[in-house]
C-alpha cells in the first residue's frame, strides 16, 4: 500500500524536473528555470517534515534518550 511519503519520494524528483522543463520551454533560461525547480522540490521536502512529520508522538520524550528513564542509574553521580 502507498502511503504519504511514497508519493513525497515520487514528488521530489517530478517537481524539480517538471517545473525546470516547463519554465525552460516557456521562454525561461535553464539557468534561471534550475533554482525555480529546486525551490518547488524544497517545498515538498519541506511539507514532508514539518508540517506532515514522521513521527507517532506515542512514546514520551524522557523514554527515547538514555539515562533518563526509571531503568539503572542513568548517569547519577554515585557520589
Amino acid at each position: 500500500m502507498t502511503g504519504y511519503y511514497d508519493y513525497v519520494l515520487g514528488l521530489i524528483p517530478a517537481a524539480l524536473i517538471g517545473v525546470t522543463a516547463f519554465l525552460n520551454l516557456v521562454g525561461l533560461s535553464l539557468m534561471s528555470a534550475l533554482p525555480a525547480g529546486a525551490v518547488a522540490a524544497a517545498t515538498v521536502v519541506a511539507h514532508a517534515i514539518f508540517v506532515r512529520a514522521p513521527v507517532t508522538g506515542d512514546a514520551p520524550a524522557d523514554a527515547s534518550r538514555p539515562g533518563r528513564g526509571d531503568g539503572g542509574p542513568g548517569g547519577r553521580s554515585s557520589a
